[in-house]
Formats: structure tokens, sequence, C-alpha cells
């Protein structure tokens, strides 16, 4: 049987996109809101780093030079909401650094605490998903890595 389905004219995917980049908005504020995460949630939030609106430091953009992956848990500070963007203070290597996001450039969203998480494909960005380095934020002050830099070993399934 031949599927006679006409085009859309209606961009029924990139509505759809930008209302589940709106529930990372919203999860975020709450969290800005409460000043902290509740319970076990953390989240695992990857971004194109050469995305317009993207700002972070420099030694980072040089070794994620597509992507990388953040993670917000244990220690972070000043995450902030504002419209198509947030912002959070992270330390990488003992480094303290703000990262700004718009929500466009986010590809993943995962909070394995409860087995949720959301793939996106990057406004504007190629399509693909390439392999990058692990986070390199985050992990409890107790598992922090001898020469200072904090190293967070992901292991979770991807779910739409």
């Amino acid at each position: 049987m031949a599927d006679d389905t006409p085009e859309s004219l209606i961009p029924y995917d990139e509505i759809v996109q930008e209302a589940l980049r709106d529930v990372v908005g919203r999860v975020l504020h709450e969290v800005e809101q409460v000043g902290g995460l509740p319970g076990a949630h953390h989240f695992y939030i990857t971004f194109k780093t050469r995305m317009p609106g993207v700002s972070i430091p420099k030694h980072l953009a040089e070794r994620f030079p597509d992507e990388m992956t953040i993670v917000i848990q244990h220690r972070f500070w000043d995450l902030k909401v504002q419209g198509d963007i947030f912002t959070v203070g992270l330390s990488f290597g003992g480094v303290p650094s703000t990262l700004t996001v718009p929500f466009a450039a986010v590809t993943d969203f995962v909070d394995p605490a409860v087995d949720f998480s959301l793939k996106f494909q990057a406004n504007g960005a190629a399509d693909g998903h390439e392999d990058h380095d692990e986070p390199e934020n985050d992990s409890p002050l107790a598992e922090t890595v001898e020469d200072g830099s904090n190293v967070v070993s992901v292991d979770f399934t991807r779910k739409k």
C-alpha cells in the first residue's frame, strides 16, 4: 500500500521541539526559584558550543569545539533562566566558570534520577551527534580526582 500522506505545510517537528525546550526552561526555572535541586534529581545537559548566544570560557571552547555536556547536581551556582537562555556557574578542574546557553543550542536533557530524557535537534545545527569528552564538572566533593578536576562517568541510556 502506497503512502499518500501529503507533505505538511505546518512545521510540526519545530513546534514540538520548541515546546519540549520550554519543558527544560521550566524545570531549570523551578530549580532557580527553589534555590536547589529537589531530592535526588540532577541534570546532564548537552549543548552545541558554537551556536549563536553560547558563551563559555576559551579553554572549554577549545576542548569542546562542537558539543559538551555539563552536570547540574552537587556544585553549581547562580543558575538563572531568562527568556530563551540560561546561565550557570560551574567549576572545571577547580576553575570557576560562568556558562550562558540558549535553549536552542541544547541537544540533550537528562534527569537520570527519574529516567527522564529529551533529545533535540539544535536549531540551526547540522544533523548528527558527535562523540565528545565526558563532562568534567560536578562530582561529589569526596570523589574529586587528585589533579583537582571533577570527572564524571556518564552511564545511562538515552530515551526520547
